[in-house]
Order: structure tokens, then C-alpha cells, then sequence
């Protein structure tokens, strides 16, 4: 019989207690516990901000995967449809009967709708997708809307409850050809949810009117059986996955209101796990329990969204550690450094005046080195712990200064001023200090932008919104400006290119006073700041498409310093809360978990 060691090509190591540093994956014995563990990445199930559709939407269908997708149709009454690869949408060609509260399955290449609610009536219209265009084909025999069906594509459907003068239980099957009424539900419902395939599907929800409804009917391909319900009754809520793994999101739980809330389905029972970011009914919903997509959809009271949510049932989990603290806890201060082994922090104000400190750090605690030349705050900071840039600020007269520094790794040197004064509480960015972008500030607020080429400053791009105390993650040549004051800005993000400025998703928690760090406009984290009247422990990871919150900081904080290095590892020190903080956070992108192997 192979050994451990056979299989693997090392033995299992003995250790009293966990491993100061293993590997994932790797598995040993700990012989103070008397167990066998093993080391994996931690992962959690969240939903995370996708691409908008080109047309909003509500009360459409959706087919395929998270990459492959489909939607069509939806209210108001619209044929509209569109491809979804994974990233954005395209417009394809349009159903030959507009049509909202509809029935549909199949992928990106072979769908089916039928049913719903046309211009002028209740439908029994059936329509066939090929990849390519819609064509008409046998109706349904009970015409009708708020029906709602499951498939694998245009050649199976099973479509079912709904309604027309009444509320019905009608269950009909598609076999490629035509339409066979079969097993009505035990309970007629209207605007229901379902998922699966038309031997083995799972409906619930909807409305019983009056009132809605948590019940859950299993599908066998012959008949419905009563099954575990919904913790949080609802209609028009939509699903994706199969009988034994399904997810749901969204709905309406009440006339008056809609939701965000999420169950995992197990094969038996439903369960709670994170809710969309935004509340909607409505939603075109496809994909697994693991990869799903919610499409457009309906906010309280009939706000109509083009916006989608991505879910991911394992999404890797990053992790804020708290590290060694300042000598002098700060506010308003600047930092720089690659990563959180190696940052520099300078400037700020402490609790009796502003400050001209600087400190290194080394991943575990910060020495005091040479202070900058001017005494400021409200700077900002780029480069690295050897080769550093601070800019900016508001000096001790108190006015604003165009002073800047850079750093070699042992002293400040004055070097040419920035442009203009008006850069206090602005954003900036850079991986060197021969390479930088300043941007923003007091004074209207401006969307004033200055680039650095090691020797001077000169005036580039405006943003396209002005704004103050905003977050800059990146380098020179491609980064992102995010947040910032007024406040109706405060969620407001802008990707640089090296030469121009384009707006792109919002970020989920509007706030000014933030940090951020990363590689470029791709990849970047935003963290802290301040929606009024509070600071925020909010974290969000950005992936070149959208905003995804993640692990918050154990500190609210804002005005704080931070890394300008890559998203796998950073670190934010001071800032306040109120007050000068001389906390230290650092982040890695990715945590894992030890287990216990159990007998």
C-alpha cells in the first residue's frame, strides 16, 4: 500500500503545536494536540459589482454561466437582448415580441422564452434562440405572465405556475417541438423563482395572492413534491444551479420594499450567506450555486437598473494584521514603500502641531531617520523607502506649499515645487520618486493634475471631477482616483492612463479621507476614510472592472499614510480616528486557515 511519503515525496513532519511557516497544503502532525493538520486559503461566498448592461431592466430572464450568459426581454415590455462574456454585455438581436414577467432558460447559444406580459396582453407566444436571432415557434397552451421555467436550452423547458384571469398551478413541458400540459404544483403561485433542468428542477417563492411565499416544490420530471422552505418569502426573486446546489438573490418580500438577501440551496434546505450589494426584485439571474450573475432589476419603488452583481461561492480572502505602532502617532501624514516590510512614513500633524518626522519601517517595528525640510501636513507621498517623493501640503504659517522632497534612503533634498499650491488634501500616486502624479485639492474643489519626471512638474489632464481628500492608487503611467469631497463625489472613481482621465465603477462605500494602494488602474484596495459623520473600517478590492468589499480594518481610520506597492502586500499607519493614531495595518491579499484532519 503507497505511503504518504510515496504519494506525496515527503513525510508527514512532527511538530509540538502548528508549524511557525507552512506551506498550503502541506500536512503535519502536531503532537502536543495529538492531531493532523493541513494549511488552505480561507475563501468566503460574496457577491462583487459587475459591468452594467447597455439597457435597464427589469423582470427579464437570463441563461449560460458567469462568462457565457444571456439576458433578454424584461419591463418595460422590450425584446432587447444581450451577451454577457464574463465582463461586459452586447447587444444582439431582439425577440420578435417585446415582453416583461416571462418565462426562460437555455445558454448564450440555445435559448427559449415564452409567455409574459406583451404590449396588449397576456402571451402564450414562444420564442427559440439559435446563438444568432429569434424565431417564433408552438405556443404555450395556457397564455399567461409571471410564469417562470427552467431548461437546459431551447429544446427543453419546463415552464410553470403564473398568471391570467387567476392564479395558476399549469405546469407545461417543451419538448423542442410543442408544449404538453403535465403535473401542476401543489400550490398555484405567480412570479416564482427556479433552477435546475426539466427532470430534476427545484420552483419557489412567488405570490399566492394574497400574500407571499417561501414554499419550495421539487421537480422529478413526472410531479412536484413539497420540499424545505425559504427563510424570507418572496417574489420575483430569480435562481441558478441545479437540485442539489442552487443559489437565489433578490426579490420582493413585501409590497413595500425589496431585498438583497441570498440562500444557498443544499439539496434539502435553504440558508442565509452574503447578500447582494444593492436590494433589487427582478433580476435576469444565471449561473451555479458557485458562479452566478444578477442583472438589472427593480430598486423601491420602481427605480428600473441596468447595474449587475457577480457571485463567486470562493473568493479568496485577504487580511489586515496589526503591526509594530509609530513613534509619533499622526495624523494628515504621507507615506511610501513597496510593500509592508519596507514603507516609509512623513509629515502629518500630532496632537500639539504639524510635524516634519519621518520613520522607517521594517515589517515589524519603525525607527526614526531624518525629518523632511519644511514641517507640513495634508502631504502626499510616492516611491519607495529608499527612493521616496513627498509633495505638498499645508506648512506651519499655516498656508499651502508647493514644496518638494525626495528621499534617497538616508536624507531629504529639496527639488523643483509642484505648479500650483492649491494640492492640500489632494490624491497622488507613483512607484518611484522620478515618477508621480499629483491631482486634486483645495480650492473649488479642482481637478487640477501634475505629473513628475524626476526633475519637474508640468500640468497634464484635468479629472473630470473636481474633488478634495480623494484616495490615488497606482503608478505614473496607470492609476485611479477614488472618492472624495463633496460628498456627492464620494464614490465617484476615475482611471489614468498616462495621458487622460475616463470614469469608471463607483466604488460600493462612498467616502473621502481614504488610502489606497496598487500596482496600477488594474488592480488597487481603498481603505479607511470618512462617510460623515464617521470613519470607516470599510475595505474594497478593485480588479480593473469593480469593487468588491473584503476585509475590513480593525481601526477606523482616515488622513492616514500608506504603501504604494502592489495589492498582495501593504500597509496604512496613523491617520486619525479622531485624534493622531500611530497604529500600524498590514495587508496581504490572500489568508489561509489551518484544519484538523478529523477521523
Amino acid at each position: 500500500m503507497a505511503t504518504y511519503k510515496d504519494i506525496v515525496g515527503t513525510a508527514v513532519r512532527n511538530n509540538a503545536g502548528n508549524l511557525p511557516a507552512p506551506e498550503t497544503g502541506q500536512v503535519w502532525f502536531d503532537s502536543t494536540n495529538v492531531d493532523f493538520k493541513y494549511l488552505f486559503p480561507t475563501t468566503v461566498a460574496s457577491w462583487r459589482t459587475g459591468n452594467s448592461m447597455n439597457t435597464a431592466k427589469n423582470t427579464r430572464v437570463g441563461g449560460g454561466t458567469q462568462t457565457a450568459g444571456i439576458v433578454f426581454g424584461g419591463g418595460p415590455a422590450t425584446g432587447i437582448t444581450e451577451t454577457y462574456d464574463g465582463t461586459s454585455y452586447t447587444e444582439v438581436g431582439d425577440m420578435n415580441t417585446g415582453r416583461s414577467d416571462f418565462g426562460g432558460n437555455g445558454t448564450q447559444t440555445s435559448a427559449l422564452g415564452y409567455g409574459g406580459y406583451s404590449a396588449t396582453a397576456y402571451g402564450n407566444f414562444t420564442e427559440s434562440w439559435n446563438g444568432s436571432a429569434w424565431t417564433e415557434v408552438n405556443n404555450l397552451n395556457s397564455g399567461r405572465y409571471a410564469i417562470f421555467g427552467f431548461g437546459a436550452d431551447n429544446e427543453s423547458a419546463l415552464g410553470f405556475g403564473g398568471y391570467d384571469t387567476a392564479v395558476r398551478a399549469y405546469t407545461e413541458s417543451w419538448n423542442g417541438t410543442s408544449w404538453t400540459e403535465v403535473a401542476d404544483l401543489n400550490t398555484a403561485r405567480y412570479s416564482m423563482g427556479g433552477l435546475g433542468i426539466t427532470t430534476a428542477g427545484l420552483g419557489y417563492g412567488g405570490d399566492e395572492s394574497p400574500g407571499r411565499s417561501a414554499k419550495s416544490e421539487l421537480w422529478n420530471g413526472s410531479a412536484w413534491t413539497e420540499t424545505g422552505d425559504l427563510n424570507e418569502a418572496r417574489t420575483q426573486t430569480y435562481g441558478g444551479g441545479t437540485t442539489t446546489a442552487g443559489i437565489t438573490a433578490g426579490g420582493y418580500p413585501s409590497p413595500s420594499a425589496v431585498t438583497a438577501k441570498t440562500e444557498e440551496w443544499s439539496g434539502s434546505s435553504w440558508a442565509e450567506v452574503n447578500d447582494l450589494s444593492t436590494p433589487r426584485r427582478g433580476v435576469a439571474g444565471l449561473g451555479t450555486s458557485s458562479l452566478a450573475l444578477a442583472a438589472g432589476g427593480s430598486l423601491y419603488p420602481t427605480s428600473v437598473v441596468a447595474s449587475s452583481e457577480e457571485w463567486n461561492s470562493a473568493r479568496s480572502v485577504g487580511v489586515w494584521a496589526t503591526g509594530g505602532a509609530l513613534n509619533t502617532a499622526r495624523t494628515e501624514t504621507a507615506g511610501a514603500g513597496s510593500d509592508s516590510e519596507a514603507a516609509l512614513c512623513f509629515g502629518g500633524s500630532t496632537p500639539t502641531a504639524a510635524t516634519a518626522a519621518t520613520e522607517s519601517y521594517d515589517g515589524s517595528s519603525w525607527t526614526e531617520v531624518n525629518d523632511l525640510n519644511t514641517v507640513r501636513r495634508q502631504l502626499r507621498g510616492a516611491g519607495t523607502y529608499t527612493a521616496a517623493l513627498a509633495f505638498g501640503g499645508v506648512d506651519t504659517s499655516p498656508a499651502k506649499t508647493a514644496v518638494t522632497e525626495s528621499w534617497n534612503g538616508s536624507s531629504w533634498t529639496e527639488v523643483n515645487d509642484l505648479n500650483s499650491t492649491i494640492h492640500a488634501g489632494f490624491g497622488s500616486f507613483g512607484a518611484t520618486n522620478t515618477a508621480a502624479l499629483a491631482f486634486c485639492g483645495e480650492g473649488s474643489p479642482n481637478a487640477l493634475t501634475e505629473l513628475w519626471n524626476g526633475s519637474n512638474w508640468t500640468e497634464v489632464a484635468d479629472l473630470n471631477t473636481g474633488r478634495q481628500y480623494l484616495g490615488g492608487a497606482g503608478i505614473s503611467t496607470s492609476g485611479l482616483a477614488i472618492g472624495g469631497n463633496p460628498y456627492p463625489s464620494a464614490s465617484v472613481t476615475e482611471s489614468w492612463n498616462g495621458s487622460a482621465w475616463t470614469e469608471i465603477t463607483d466604488l460600493n462605500a462612498p467616502r473621502e479621507r481614504m488610502n489606497a494602494f496598487g500596482a496600477s488602474n488594474a488592480s488597487a484596495i481603498a481603505f479607511g476614510g470618512s462617510p460623515p459623520p464617521s470613519r470607516s473600517t470599510a475595505t474594497e478590492l478593485w480588479n480593473g472592472a469593480s469593487w468588491t468589499e473584503v476585509a475590513d480594518l480593525s481601526q477606523a481610520t482616515s488622513l492616514a499614510g500608506d504603501t504604494k506597492g502592489p495589492i498582495s502586500s501593504g500597509a496604512v499607519f496613523g491617520g486619525g480616528a479622531p485624534g493622531a493614531l500611530s497604529n500600524t495595518e498590514e495587508w496581504s491579499s490572500t489568508s489561509t486557515t489551518i484544519k484538523v484532519l478529523t477521523d
